[in-house]
């Protein structure tokens, strides 16, 4: 019967119909039983949650194709390949979306109340938490959905709880005051990983403040020996300098701290200061703490405003206050005249109050890094605050020995050093957040005995009085509290389920370097914690996506590209090897949201070309059976030989390169096979044998070898593009061995054949195509037309050479349109063209009878007088001394380059002139 495809690719057609043939199959799920009872051996990869208010993006389209990748590829190999998918309730993300939705109403979460909002905001989750899921299927990913995952839902919330309730026990959970990273936006703690720094172009000033009168003997003597801090207002009074980014936080602060072995200061230690504008008076201390070659050597201490004075304040009993309010206000601690200032407003007022008073020492520019929060973008302030936190020092430590060891490996592998480093000066994490989205803490309070439970389930009365009335913590865990659990937690741990046993641990992790930190150290740290093991073996953390001027994809700065968008106009196979191939190990990718048909022409020129080319063979590879390759061993051709040579060269390469990761090199490598072999040569030199043979059984021997390559190479580009992939496989000839798979995506992975390998064959037909190339290059460089016959002479021809030319002539009449071709043949005084082959064969195409010799001459010696006209004029210009003087460095330089180009020119006609000439 025959095979009818359209003439163009259409994806818009072909890609649904295909995933959802792959969907109803059930041929993503894996049942635990295959790995328990069948014993198959498992891959696994779960997926980096999205955030469930999130819609794909490219970060998304990169990431989640190059786990598909690996997906397909395991599971033609024979494996047990689990791809868990899921979403991340993202506490932060989704309060704010749905706040936002509210403030459209003129209504906040407070006026709802704290269950109605979560109940909000539970529909809002029903209503648009699948989408990104929904979109993921339209780029391909094989995940098995009816594993489908919700940090939210009941068996991952009781692992949340079981994990809070375990650590507590241990002691690694606790509540205390501290500076904390708040956003005054958000309303909430960030975890360190979460205040995101950027390096800014920011201000240091400086303040005075007037130094106790009883102090200024010491002062004075300070001065002499080198205190550049200290100086004297037009009163007469000594003042010390010191130095902030944040001028405003000096209404909160509580000391001056100098190092104890600077000995410019050391007699000031003890005395008092004069806090301008608050009419309080601090303390000069010393402290280790203090770096003397910064600045003047001479720190302000804000123990509730800033972390590391927080921490020198508790070693000197300093008590902290509080100057601002949760919304980054001055608050009721501050001098009444700042009262309800904005932070910044209030920073501007400070700096002119004291500038009127005599006491500001000007500014300077100044480095710094500004923390934002990485959700909504405010800069972050640091707070104190009450939260709770994790010790994580005991729970870092076999995560870094599972790195040094080897157990769990980084690709590219400079991350290691980055992620242990991390680990070796870890601080404890801040886990709790002031959301009402999100799980809650499991602590309650008993506020008639004081007791604090902390409880696997919501406990009805206080087991040490008995008082029902508990009040539960009203903070929410971070959304990463739940996140961390994720390898585990979706295969229903803290049971000891079947899925658990058979899918633990996984395999791969793929995702941006931004969340290692955040995410990939933490879930290995749980799962030795909580499993005993790593969770998986390999990281691969993948390059960032960023437009032609190298910035970061982003929906603020309108730089994005919807990858649906792609998929609509060109497909998802174009979307998938257009990332794929760029996506060089431990680079990043840049595409043009302002061209996205040049941007993603290599996936869509590819695609067309598989489609092309699968679509002609398959409409002339006739009707009839097509036999095993054992039945035409021995009538196959050369480029039989080579085709299936190289075929067993790229399964090789293309396997080891997935083994490595080198996932831009299996597309490259892909690339080169199918387009620059097996299309562009042995699809070409097959064509006449398909259609009447050449010789007894050359028809058949094509048929088979033509199948045999094109199974083999769409399985191994199906991980790549999938889509048009399946389409042709489905409609090729089946030979064996055994059953036919319903699909090729659990079709065999190509294994290397050593029978194929044929060193001979290829070093044959590497002459035959030195020859091919040298013989079209020298029509197109002489305007011979392209469907004229011609003649070809060659002398000097190895023996070898020589007999593969004896063989496969036809291939040259094929490709090159050689009509006859002579071997030693005489080469009188008639003209034509010359070249040499890379073997050292002399090749000479006469050129008489295929165009005006007469007129072609006279046209290239016009042709070559121009050029050697301009050639007098640049060297004349390049010999006068003056020129070389006077004119500036590049425009000589211009003028060097283009005399070259033009000997090159000179050379290259003067050539064809001497060839034509018939000398």
């Amino acid at each position: 019967m025959a095979v009818e495809l359209p003439p163009r690719l259409d994806p818009r057609e072909m890609e649904p119909r295909l995933y959802a043939a792959w969907n109803r199959s059930g041929l993503f799920h894996v049942p635990a039983r295959r790995v328990l009872e069948e014993g198959g051996e498992p891959f696994v990869i779960v997926i980096p949650p999205p955030n469930v208010t999130a819609v794909l993006h490219m970060g998304h389209g990169l990431n989640n194709t190059i786990q598909d990748v690996l997906i397909r590829w395991r599971r033609m190999q024979g494996r047990a390949s689990l791809w868990v998918p899921g979403t991340d309730h993202a506490g932060i993300a989704t309060q704010n979306v749905v706040e936002r939705l509210l403030a459209q109403e003129g209504k906040s979460r407070h006026d709802l109340g704290r269950e109605a909002f979560v109940e909000r905001t539970w529909a809002f989750v029903r209503e648009t938490g699948g989408t990104i899921l929904e979109q993921l299927k339209a780029i391909g990913c094989s995940c098995d959905w009816e594993r489908t995952r919700f940090t939210l839902d009941p068996g991952l919330s009781r692992a949340v709880r079981e994990v809070f309730v375990r650590l507590y026990e241990k002691g690694l959970i606790y509540r205390g005051e501290y500076i904390i990273n708040w956003c005054p936006r958000c309303h909430t703690a960030l975890a360190n990983e979460e205040a995101e720094a950027e390096e800014v172009q920011g201000r240091l000033y400086h303040l005075r403040y007037p130094l106790d009168p009883a102090a200024a003997p010491a002062a004075e003597r300070a001065r002499a020996r080198g205190a550049e801090a200290l100086g004297r207002l037009a009163d007469g009074r000594w003042y010390l300098t010191v130095s902030t980014t944040r001028p405003e936080t000096m209404l909160g602060d509580m000391a001056v701290a100098v190092h104890p072995d600077d000995e410019r200061y050391r007699e000031l230690v003890g005395t008092e200061v004069e806090l301008p504008l608050t009419g309080r008076r601090i303390l000069v201390v010393a402290d280790p703490y203090v770096d003397r070659d910064f600045g003047t050597g001479m720190v302000k201490v804000t123990p509730a405003h800033d972390p590391n004075d927080f921490e020198l304040a508790r070693r000197h009993g300093i008590p902290p206050l509080d100057v601002m309010t949760p919304e980054a206000r001055m608050g009721d601690n501050a001098p009444e005249a700042f009262r309800g200032m904005d932070r910044f407003e209030a920073r501007k007022a400070v700096l002119r109050a004291l500038e009127e008073m005599g006491l500001y020492g000007g500014e300077t520019p100044h480095t710094h890094a500004l923390p934002r929060c990485y959700r909504c973008d405010t800069v972050v302030e640091p707070r104190l605050s009450e939260q709770w936190f994790v010790r994580m020092k005991p729970l870092a430590q076999p995560a870094l020995e599972a790195s040094r060891r080897g157990v769990v490996t980084f690709v590219p592998g400079r991350w290691q050093k980055v992620y242990e480093q991390w680990l070796e000066n870890i601080r404890d994490w801040c886990i709790s957040r002031q959301l009402w989205w999100g799980h809650r803490i499991p602590v309650w309070y008993c506020h008639e005995c004081g007791a604090t439970l902390v409880a696997r389930e919501d406990p009805s009365r206080c087991p040490h009085c008995g008082n029902v009335r508990l009040q539960q913590d009203p903070d929410v865990l971070d959304t990463w509290f739940s996140s961390w659990l994720w390898p585990f937690s979706v295969f229903g741990w803290p049971e000891e389920t079947p899925d658990l046993k058979a899918f633990y641990p996984g395999h791969v992790l793929s995702t941006a370097p931004e969340i290692l930190f955040f995410w990939v150290a933490r879930m290995i740290m749980a799962g030795y914690e909580f499993m005993g093991q790593a969770p998986f073996r390999t990281v691969y953390l993948h390059g960032t996506v960023r437009d032609t001027k190298g910035r970061k994809m982003s929906k603020s700065l309108g730089n994005g590209i919807d990858p649906l968008e792609v998929v609509e106009r060109f497909g998802a196979d174009a979307l998938r090897f257009t990332v794929v191939s760029a996506a060089a190990v431990g680079t990043d990718i840049y595409l043009d949201p302002e061209d996205l048909e040049a941007s993603f022409a290599p996936g869509r020129n590819f695609a067309n070309k598989v489609w092309n080319a699968g679509r002609f063979a398959l409409l002339n590879l006739g009707s009839e059976p097509v036999r095993g390759l054992d039945e035409v061993a021995d009538k196959l051709r050369i480029p039989d030989r080579w085709i299936l040579s190289r075929l067993n060269r790229a399964v090789q390469n293309l396997t080891q390169d997935l083994e490595k990761f080198r996932l831009h090199d299996v597309a490259e490598g892909a690339y080169h096979f199918f387009w620059g072999e097996f299309a562009d040569w042995y699809l070409e030199l097959v064509k006449p044998r398909l259609k009447d043979g050449d010789g007894e059984g050359s028809r058949e021997a094509a048929r088979t070898v033509l199948v045999t390559v094109l199974d083999n190479a769409l399985r191994l580009l199906h991980p790549l593009i999938p889509f048009v992939t399946e389409e042709l496989w489905q409609k090729l000839p089946w030979c064996g061995p055994g059953p036919r798979p319903p699909f090729l995506m659990v079709a065999p992975w190509p294994e290397p054949r050593p029978e194929w390998h044929d060193p001979d064959a290829e070093a044959r037909m590497a002459e035959l195509q030195d020859l091919i190339v040298h013989t079209r290059r020298l029509r197109k460089e002489y305007g011979v037309a392209e469907g004229a016959w011609v003649r070809l002479v060659l002398r000097g021809v190895p023996p070898v050479f020589r007999a593969t030319l004896a063989q496969e002539e036809w291939a040259l009449r094929t490709l090159a349109r050689v009509e006859r071709l002579e071997l030693e043949g005489e080469v009188g005084g008639e003209p034509g063209a010359h070249a040499v082959l890379s073997d050292g064969t002399e090749v000479f195409l006469p050129l008489q009878g295929l165009l005006d010799v007469t007129r072609e001459v006279e046209r290239l010696e016009a042709e070559l007088h121009r050029v050697e006209r301009q050639l007098a004029g640049t060297r004349g210009k390049l010999s006068n001394e003056a020129f070389l003087a006077r004119a500036p460095r590049e425009v000589v330089e211009r003028e060097r380059e283009k005399m070259a180009s033009l000997e090159e020119q000179a050379g290259k006609l003067a050539e064809k002139l001497r060839a034509l000439r018939g000398r």
